[in-house]
Formats: C-alpha cells, structure tokens, sequence
C-alpha cells in the first residue's frame, strides 16, 4: 500500500534546502528545448522566402550525415516515413516477412503492414529490453526480406552479432529484385527513432544497420517539431546515388525533380515515375533540427548528467534500471527506464498515480504490441511473448530532457525515496 500524498511529502528531505519541505513542484515529462537561437534560424527560414524543402534542408541533410559519419541521409516528415521509405526501397511487399520486437512503438511494426508485407513478432530475453539474434534467427523463413530492430531508450542494438549472422547465412537468402540481389541478404534495418548520438564500437547509429530510421518528434532528443531521417551505412553495395533518387521519390509522389531542383531557371520540367508519396520535410522545421544539431553534444551531456543522478540515488533502494553504457557501447539516453523487481501492472501504475500527484510526470515505454487491440486482430497474444510482458509490468519512464534542473532532480528521487519503503 503507497503512503498518502501528505504524509510522503512531508518525509522528503533535502540537505542543501533547495526547497520547501512539502512543496509540490511541477515537472513535466519531456518538454520540448527551445532556445532563442532556435527561433532565430526558423524565422530566418520564414523570411527566406523557401519554405518547403529546400537549401536548409539540404544543409541539414549534410550536416546528419557528417554527425552520423554515415553513406547519406534523407530528410522525411516522422521515423515512421523513414522506415516505409526503407521498405518501399527494398521492394518489400506482399509475400514478404519483416521481423520485428514485440517490446516497441506500433511504428516499428505498422510500416511492415503498410507496404503489404507480413509482420513477425519476436519476444525479448529474459530481463531484457532486447530479442537475441537466436530470437530473429528463429523467426527467419524463405520468405523473410527484412529484420528491424530497435534502439530503445537510445541502447543502441548490439548488431555486431547479428550482421555477422546475417552475412554468413547469405545462401539461404532469396532475392526478389535487383536492390535486394545486390545486398545480397537480408536487410538489417534498425528503428533509431531514440538513439541519434549513440555509438557502438565507436560507430555512430545511422552508420551501423543498412538503413537507420530516426524521429525528430517534440519529445525526442533532438527536434523539428514533428520530422525525422533515414540514413545508410557506407559500404553498402548500392548506389547512394541512386539511394537517394529513389527514396527521395518515394517521399515526393515520384516526381523526378525535387522543388528546389525545379526552381532553378529553366528547369520547371519534371516526370512522375511511379506513383509515390508525400513525405518530405520542408525548411522551416528543417531550420530547427539544423539549430539544434549545432548543440546537441551539449544536450547529450545533460542527459548524461540527469542519467547519473538517478542512478546514483535510485539503484541503491533495490529499483533496477536499463543500462546507458557498457565496454563497447554509449547510448543516446533518450528514456530513463525505472523498474521494480516483483511490481504488478496494478502496482506500477499506482505508484505513476502517486507520482503525479507530487507533480512528477512518469510514463510506460511501451506496452508490447500483442496487448494492442490492433495487433491482438491481427492474431498476435501476449502469451506467446511472456518476457515481453515481464519487462512491461514492473517499469516506467521518468522524466529525462534538457531543461530537468539540480533542483528538479533531487526533488524527484526524493519522493521516490520517500514512496519507496511502502511500495
């Protein structure tokens, strides 16, 4: 049973007196960080007279591509427009299987079924956020033509595994057109919709899967407003090139020539060459994501700080956490992920309850897919994904953005430590 809100309250203490005892702040979840200098470059996009996708977006472009180290980047509206575009690309439809985690956002798996394909569900491990590659590599058939997986939280996936896998099990790969053929195997797409300014084995994400799917969304480290980035490695036998014509197609209802392309005197002629899409990022939100890309080392440190705190005050009073870093690896801490051995549903959720009542906004990353009603029509149980479940029950986000304060912070474990004897 949780202690009352007065009584809880009245428990907190802090050495330093940054506040009054009982006071109740208000922190919300994760609000977007606006500074001035990000306004100015949006207004500067607004008096440039290029408003749509045009030479800010382009300089973005360049900019996400040098930051990721990567082959080249597309500018779209969401992730989840990146990641359809990198199956559209592939040639993934009907007939095919995509295999994707069980422990996402509806995004990851939503894109499989909008190009027509099959979606294969894997479970995580045990105590994990994270199918193995057993997991993918059990779920692989004849048909399969993709695998996403998901950076949750900004962990980057740990694919060094998984390509190896990929690349020596190439012979039962079976093409089903000439983009495919010259990959040579199954696709490894990776969700990064959270993990932009994550490394592995000094690789930035964007850099690691063949194609990487970034979000730009309000809530996100990094933001446009709404938008997001599809990236590919270097090295990849294709054409970037021609990587580039072809998405930038897909996201521009197949017209041959981009707007600023057909902007330049004599030059208003284009074709459709298929019948595509409308996905692409105009300059004005572009202008924000370029502003913020020239500070974002710094809003990374800051969440690296926040991370720190929460650990340090947290992990001691028996709460578990998932891992930012390890030998090999840095996340782009995106979510801080908070769990208690031994929580039901029922359980979690009063404690979120009892947090907002102090005025701290928590959250759930993610419920599994199987337990959504969209899904559930589609056949998937949650049953057949228990681990999936186990990570589901006992944890909750808290909050992690560039404007949490010292203040704010100790505040927070302090009413987590003051809950925490009666939970």
């Amino acid at each position: 049973m949780l202690t009352p809100l007065p009584e809880f309250l009245a428990r907190i203490t802090c050495s330093n007196t940054k506040y009054l005892i009982g006071a109740v702040m208000q922190i919300p979840f994760s609000p977007p960080d606006i500074t001035q200098s990000d306004i100015d470059a949006v207004v500067a996009a607004l008096q440039s007279g290029w408003i749509t996708s045009g030479p800010t977006g382009e300089e973005f472009r360049h900019a996400l591509t040098e930051y990721c180290q990567s082959q080249d980047t597309l500018l779209v509206n969401s992730a989840t427009a990146a990641l359809e575009t990198a199956l559209r690309f592939l040639g993934i439809g009907p007939g095919d299987e995509v295999i994707v985690p069980a422990y996402t956002y509806t995004a990851s798996a939503a894109v499989i079924a909008h190009v027509g394909a099959q979606i294969v569900m894997v479970d995580v491990a045990p105590g994990s956020y994270f199918p193995t590659v057993q997991e993918f590599a059990n779920a692989i058939t004849e048909r399969t033509k993709a695998i996403i997986t998901v950076d949750l939280a900004g962990v980057p996936y740990d694919a060094t595994e998984l390509l190896a896998y990929l690349e020596n099990n190439k012979a039962q790969f079976r093409p089903n057109n000439p983009v495919q053929e010259q990959i040579g195997r199954i696709a490894y797409i990776s969700d990064g919709a959270h993990s932009l300014g994550a490394q592995l084995q000094g690789v930035p994400t964007g850099n690691i899967a063949d194609f990487t799917a970034f979000s730009f969304h309000a809530v996100k480290n990094l933001t446009t407003a709404e938008g997001g980035a599809l990236t590919w490695r270097t090295g990849l036998p294709l054409a970037s090139d021609e990587i580039l014509r072809t998405t930038r197609m897909l996201t521009l209802h197949g017209q041959s020539k981009s707007a600023l392309e057909k902007s330049k005197a004599g030059s208003w002629e284009y074709d459709i060459e298929f019948l595509g899409y409308k996905m692409n990022m105009p300059d004005i939100t572009a202008a924000l994501g370029l502003s913020q890309l020239k500070r974002y080392p710094q809003m990374l440190a800051h969440r690296k700080n926040s991370v720190a705190h929460y650990d340090n005050a947290l992990l001691p009073l028996g709460y578990g956490s998932l891992s930012h870093t390890g030998s090999n690896w840095e996340s782009s801490r995106h979510l801080y992920l908070l769990d208690r051995p031994g929580w039901t549903v029922d359980e979690r959720n009063s404690f979120i309850v009892k947090l907002a009542e102090a005025g701290i906004s928590a959250n759930v990353h993610y419920k599994p897919l199987p337990l959504l009603s969209a899904y559930q029509r589609l056949g998937f149980q949650i049953a057949n994904y228990p681990n999936a479940y186990a990570q589901y029950e006992k944890v909750l986000s808290l909050p992690l953005h560039t404007k949490l304060t010292e203040r704010e912070l100790v505040y927070i474990t302090d009413t987590i430590s003051a809950l925490t004897p009666s939970v």
